[in-house]
């Protein structure tokens, strides 16, 4: 008895509950294995509109259970197909085994009482006999054995089809999210929707387990216990036990449902305190310019707090739900043995019927009790199950239109005809943008800030799709070719480069994952940084921390300069590559930059001008329209915005120029005793440059 309270505690507590849900939408495109699109078609089946865009009470768990039926029972898989098989018929011996338990315990105990000197009818001599006390003992000592190794067997085999089950459908959901658009994970918080994964992770091998293993075994249990009850006592005590289960997962079903409204509470605060955390620690620079520990702790206790109250409201809920549960069964258990002590008296039954429904019960109290747990489990992994779908009924923003071709670069002409583009419906970026890069030239887009330059990278990579007019490369569409061989034919060096917390060697090989470790060298030494790797103590083993943290800004953009060198497209497409760097440095890998270039159809998003004077032709943008274009000399000639946007950039460095000189200058005079002077020279030569340089500075904003 004790060993099955401590089981009912240890099942009635709940290691991971729901999470909210949220609504579904269009379906998932693209998808290409046929479980992938069976699961896909359930989740775009979305939620029932005479609800109001809600789904209706149980209809999203039902189609969650048909999108993983198929991958329980894998059509490709025949080997799995057998495991389930097996494992369902060892699950029917180990119930046999385990109803047949109760008989050897009676036996023995008969036949104690019979060796003991009690009287046993001449009807029962014979099961007498089988069970003498030693043999009965040992019989009842191997049932036992046989029905743990009997389930433990089953639990060992069906995990391979649990496993696959969660590895087939996590990989689905990994894919698909990174073919969503770039929108949908911007506007999604990275901390809450690896939640989703881990939880739909989770709920999936909970799922398969809990089902197979657990619901349909206690079902069969159920009924031969019954049987067993009703041939082997009589009616009354199947009576009692069958309504005393009815009794029992009603309450159960009933608390289960008021306990998972809290549970949902609880998980959104537990999930809103992950967020918080991981984008706190990912801002741990910027938390620390502003001192903001003690800000983002408050901010962080806040959720924690809430999760805390949910989750004493939960343990609570446990409490009562527990509490029912062994009221209902101790009922029933009281009951069916106060008649087996009644027909003892009467000489109906023997002293080992009193210990055998004793056994029954206990033993039925087991399954039962595990069948309260399996209606949450089941309950809160289809839960968190259903918000993953959710992620897989999101449909990409930009998908392969069907017949898609890989694109055919041939010399790398990029031509945008009358773009127009928003990211919002009320905000136009571009506006009938229209401009040709001539295959094999070098191209530089400049203008002022949101004048639509990095959108051009955007649309040229298709992060977005256009709402109006073409972009086109060697005459080609880019919506009529697939998206990975557009990408593999572009090479990339962002403004603002994040890398993989791994080593700086698989960093730069991500360029090109075949390349050799002298390939990987050569692209470093043409990034100007094989010189520092070498300096560290492991060398390209170095881990570069999360989003290459452990890196200086500088050292981060170069090793994104030697992985798009290594992949070598034929079209290169440079976001300010340089401009994490000094002087120097700009110097040296403008050149290595010229010499990748070389033959190659360049875009450069320019911020500094003074690294594209040298470009075959300059754009010039403002407002999402092309103003200007031509080369540095014609643009300066002409006098216009870019003119304009040149002039105050060499206003801006001469004024820091000439403010380093100054502070040199006085930091020399400091040492000399002469303050004074050096401040009044800084000053003037400040204003000789044309004002003062924190003027000049501000201008060049």
């Amino acid at each position: 008895m004790s060993g099955t309270l401590l089981l009912q505690r240890e099942s009635g507590s709940d290691v991971r509950g729901p999470a909210p849900r949220t609504q579904s939408t269009s379906a998932a495109s693209g998808a290409k294995a046929t479980g992938m699109q069976r699961f896909h078609a359930a989740a775009a089946s979305g939620p029932d509109r005479n609800s109001g865009g809600r789904p209706a009470r149980g209809s999203g768990q039902l189609r969650v259970a048909r999108a993983l039926a198929p991958y329980v029972w894998p059509h490709d898989r025949p080997d799995l197909q057998a495991t389930v098989v097996v494992s369902l018929v060892l699950m029917l011996i180990a119930k046999l085994v385990t109803v047949a338990m109760p008989f050897t315990f009676k036996w023995a105990t008969d036949a104690l009482v019979a060796a003991s000197g009690g009287n046993v009818p001449a009807s029962e001599t014979v099961k007498w006999l089988v069970g003498a006390p030693v043999l009965a003992t040992l019989l009842y000592g191997l049932t036992r054995i046989a029905m743990t190794l009997l389930v433990q067997v089953r639990e060992g085999m069906f995990a391979k089809v649990a496993m696959h089950a969660v590895r087939k459908l996590a990989l689905t959901t990994f894919e698909h999210m990174h073919r969503l658009s770039l929108r949908f994970h911007l506007e999604r918080k990275t901390g809450g929707l690896t939640r989703v994964l881990e939880r739909g992770r989770t709920g999936i091998e909970n799922i398969t387990r809990m089902t197979l293993m657990t619901f349909v075994p206690t079902i069969v249990e159920f009924a031969l216990v019954l049987g067993v009850l009703t041939f082997e006592f009589d009616w009354r005590y199947a009576a009692i036990v069958a309504a005393m289960i009815a009794v029992y997962l009603w309450f159960t079903v009933s608390a289960t449902d008021w306990r998972i409204k809290i549970r949902r509470t609880m998980n959104e605060s537990d999930s809103d305190a992950n967020t918080k955390a991981i984008d706190s620690l990912l801002n741990y620079e910027t938390v620390k310019y502003f001192g903001a520990e003690e800000r983002e702790a408050r901010r962080y206790d806040q959720s924690v707090a809430a999760y805390e109250q949910a989750s004493i409201k939960s343990y609570t809920s446990l409490a009562v739900l527990n509490t029912g549960q062994a009221i209902v069964f101790t009922v029933a258990l009281t009951a069916c043995m106060t008649l087996a002590v009644l027909d003892i008296i009467a000489g109906s039954k023997t002293v080992g019927h009193f210990v055998m429904v004793n056994a029954l019960m206990l033993q039925l109290f087991i399954p039962l009790n595990f069948m309260g747990m399996v209606y949450r489990e089941i309950k809160q992994s289809l839960t968190d199950i259903e918000r993953m779908m959710d992620v897989l009924a999101q449909s990409p923003e930009v998908a392969d239109r069907p017949g898609a071709r890989p694109l055919a670069v041939s010399g790398g002409t990029i031509r945008f005809e009358d773009v127009k583009f928003r990211y919002e419906p009320e905000r136009l970026i571009l506006d009938g943008l229209s401009f040709e890069v001539p295959a094999g030239k070098v191209v530089a887009i400049v203008g002022p800030s949101g004048a639509g330059k990095s959108t051009v990278s955007r649309i040229l990579l298709r992060f977005y799709d256009v709402a109006g007019g073409h972009v086109t490369i060697d005459g080609q569409d880019i919506r009529d070719v697939t998206q990975a061989s557009l990408r593999a034919a572009l090479g990339v060096v962002p403004q603002d480069t994040v890398l993989f917390n791994d080593t700086i060697l698989y960093n730069i090989r991500y360029g090109r994952p075949d390349a050799t470790d002298e390939e990987v060298r050569e692209a470093a030494r043409l990034a100007q940084i094989d010189a520092f790797i070498r300096t560290l103590p492991d060398g390209y083993g170095t881990i570069v921390g999360e989003r290459g943290l452990k890196l200086s800004g500088g050292e981060k953009q170069r090793v994104a300069i030697a992985r798009t060198i290594l992949k070598g497209p034929p079209i290169l497409l440079l976001d300010e590559a340089t401009s994490a760097l000094d002087s120097h440095t700009e110097k040296e890998i403008q050149d290595a930059l010229d010499q990748v270039s070389r033959n190659r159809t360049t875009v450069v998003i320019a911020h500094r001008l003074s690294t594209i004077v040298n470009a075959d032709r300059i754009l010039v943008l403002d407002g999402g329209r092309l103003v200007e274009q031509g080369t540095h000399g014609e643009l300066l000639a002409r006098g216009g915005l870019y003119a304009s946007l040149w002039n105050r950039q060499r206003q801006a460095e001469k004024a820091r120029e000439v403010l380093a000189e100054a502070l040199a200058e006085e930091g020399q005079r400091i040492k000399d005793g002469r303050l004074a002077p050096a401040a009044e020279a800084g000053a003037s030569a400040a204003e000789s440059a044309g004002g003062a340089p924190e003027a000049q500075l501000q201008s060049s904003t």
